[in-house]
């Protein structure tokens, strides 16, 4: 006698839509939508939702995995909130503080590594942008199979970032006459952007070997298409 098993139900689309951790999302755009409206009225409530929708991204990995719905929608939605919402408030300090060049270029960086990162991914028929089990770098697989360690280096820049945003206090200031008033006096704000600038530069140096290691695998596949009959 022949068994009927039944297939699990097929998700619709809305439903994926309607995930919780993508309701979270929607969230944290609206979020940021409001805080960059307001960013030159209102600093300090700004600085509340940007970090409030900056925290929210850790909430909705959670709630991905606690109520199993991790969706490729949601992990594509999560990483353009961040690149959008970092790469806008670096455009805020390229026009408050000199060398403006500074901002747009971490910007260029943010955004060009993820992007090749996550082509590169596509290529390999990997699941995950942060499956680097096999690279040669011992700080890019630290970077991305420790949560806490890529925890410390992704708040290190958003708090580096808000930090300068409240220190800037007229426009065109230089950059570098902020950091070193910051070093005349120890105090716990510049402390923690001690501590900022440390984890600020890890991140920098995964961007760039996260940029150079997934433009190696595109040189590589195209090379193994030419040679391939």
């Amino acid at each position: 006698m022949a068994i009927n098993k039944s297939r699990p139900k097929k998700p619709s689309k809305l439903s994926v839509y309607l995930y919780i951790p993508n309701i979270i999302g929607y969230v944290r755009v609206l979020m940021n939508v409001y805080a960059f409206a307001i960013c030159f009225t209102n600093k300090q409530l700004f600085c509340i939702l940007y970090f409030i929708s900056f925290v929210c991204d850790g909430i909705d990995g959670w709630a991905a995995r606690k109520f199993n719905q991790v969706s490729t929608f949601g992990a594509v939605l999560d990483m353009i909130t961040d690149r959008i919402s970092t790469a806008c408030l670096l455009v805020i300090l390229s026009q408050v503080y000199r060398p403006g060049l500074t901002f747009v270029s971490l910007v260029a960086l943010d955004i060009g590594s993820h992007w090749l990162q996550m082509y590169s991914t596509f290529l390999l028929g990997k699941a995950s942008h942060k499956d680097v089990k096999d690279s040669t770098s011992w700080l890019f697989r630290a970077y991305y199979g420790n949560r806490m360690f890529m925890a410390y280096c992704c708040v290190a820049c958003e708090v580096l970032y808000i930090s300068l945003y409240l220190l800037a206090e007229k426009p065109t200031e230089h950059l570098m006459d902020v950091l070193l008033s910051l070093t005349k006096e120890i105090s716990p704000f510049s402390i923690l952007v001690g501590l900022s600038l440390f984890g600020w530069a890890i991140k920098q140096v995964v961007n760039v070997i996260q940029m150079k290691t997934a433009a190696d695998i595109c040189v590589l596949h195209d090379i193994n298409k030419k040679e391939s009959p």
